[in-house]
């Protein structure tokens, strides 16, 4: 069976075979993604659209501590959600971001995000809906790093549904080659091997390109061991992606 990630449009990655989207074969129908804050400062959460689909209508917004938004996809949808912290207008009037800044200058990432014209170093969200057979496939990735706590929840008809969390602040046990550190020597995000190092047997590339030849390494199971539902490198499938259906609405919990 194909795995219904679909390949990342950022850099570095690793390629996924994907199942293939066909909208005008399928059913078209709503589903209600609510983001929500539950961190005790201020988030900027972004989406990604996979290609060749079009863009949601907001790509980019400022979220407050305990505060929520929900955006209506059309399923079938495959894209990512992530959020940026230490947002703030520079001296060029451009909004800048501590982690995961898209690389755009604006609140709205405008298609741009974790390594697409951005930085890396990024929890991601991701989101194949209406995929193979109908099955919606969600997961929650640290392949690229980690900047904050996240969960997502299910809910609709199927209410047996796994709700994967990553609830573990990562960047306190970060190992000290992957920790990025902010400008008050604090570490701010932990970054995935692959990120860090771009060698092949991190990022599943070149000779090591398939399961067999990239098992997972001391970085991967440190991500692994604080956030045992998300994935920790390419070939974690097993025990990090999660499927559901009939599901009407979903929920991501920043800070769970």
């Amino acid at each position: 069976m194909h795995n219904p990630r679909q390949t990342k449009t950022r850099k570095n990655s690793t390629p996924h075979s994907v199942c293939n989207i066909a909208v005008k074969d399928k059913k078209v129908y709503p589903v209600k993604i609510t983001v929500k804050n539950n961190c005790a400062y201020t988030i900027w959460p972004a989406d990604l659209t996979s290609a060749p689909q079009s863009h949601l209508s907001n790509i980019g917004f400022e979220l407050a501590s305990k505060a929520s938004t929900s955006l209506d996809v059309l399923a079938p949808w495959n894209g990512q959600f992530w959020a940026r912290t230490g947002c703030y207008i520079d001296g060029s009037r451009k909004f800048t971001c501590t982690t995961v800044d898209c690389g755009f200058g604006q609140v709205a990432c405008n298609g741009n995000g974790n390594g697409n014209g951005g930085a890396p170093l990024v929890s991601l969200a991701e989101f194949n809906l209406a995929a193979s057979g109908g099955q919606d496939y969600y997961d929650i990735s640290l392949e690229d790093g980690f900047n904050l706590p996240l969960s997502i929840t299910p809910q609709g008809r199927s209410a047996s549904c796994t709700a994967p969390s990553c609830a573990a602040y990562v960047n306190g046990a970060c190992p000290t080659k992957l920790r990025v550190i902010g400008s008050d020597g604090s570490v701010i995000g932990c970054n995935g091997a692959c990120i860090a190092s771009n060698q092949s047997q991190y990022c599943c590339t070149s000779d090591y390109s398939t399961s067999t030849t990239c098992p997972p390494t001391k970085y991967s199971m440190f991500f692994k061991g604080e956030c045992p539902q998300a994935y920790s490198y390419a070939y974690d499938d097993l025990t990090s992606l999660f499927s559901c259906s009939g599901v009407s609405k979903y929920t991501i919990t920043f800070c769970p």
